[in-house]
């Protein structure tokens, strides 16, 4: 057994571009348009939830993207956008951290407990639905 699961590895690599695409749009949104700090976040987090869902379910846990699990992701990711969001909070303005750092320090504190939270979501069979999205994407 390796010392990190190859599933585990695949989640860390899929962060990465997930993390990747949203600092790309919370800098754009940020410095390009101006908006605060919050709202940023909230857009960069958002467009990035959409491409987590699909590389998770097909590249990381292997398991069909279907119409359920899609419903529930946005769900179990409210502890990432909710712990992040106090996590950039409190770096910015209680700490003075600069606010296009500050969402990469939050990363390291809430990856732990996404991996978990998110593997139960993707992994766990809806005995009602039968239809995957992977039908619909061609």
């Amino acid at each position: 057994m390796p010392f990190i699961p190859n599933e585990f590895l695949k989640f860390i690599i899929v962060g990465v571009i997930n993390t990747g695409h949203y600092y790309a749009v919370y800098i754009l949104m940020l410095h390009g348009l101006g908006l605060h700090f919050f709202a940023a976040h909230m857009i960069g987090f958002i467009s990035s939830l959409i491409g987590s869902f699909f590389l998770n379910t097909l590249y990381t846990y292997k398991v069909k993207p279907t119409w359920s699990a899609f419903i529930r992701f946005p769900l179990t990711q409210l502890f990432n956008t909710g712990m992040t969001a106090v996590l950039l909070y409190l770096f910015v303005e209680q700490f003075g951290m600069n606010s296009s750092i500050a969402p990469l320090v939050a990363v390291f504190f809430t990856l732990p407990a996404t991996f978990i939270l998110t593997g139960r979501i993707l992994k766990k069979p809806c005995k009602k639905e039968k239809t995957h999205l992977h039908s619909y994407i061609k």
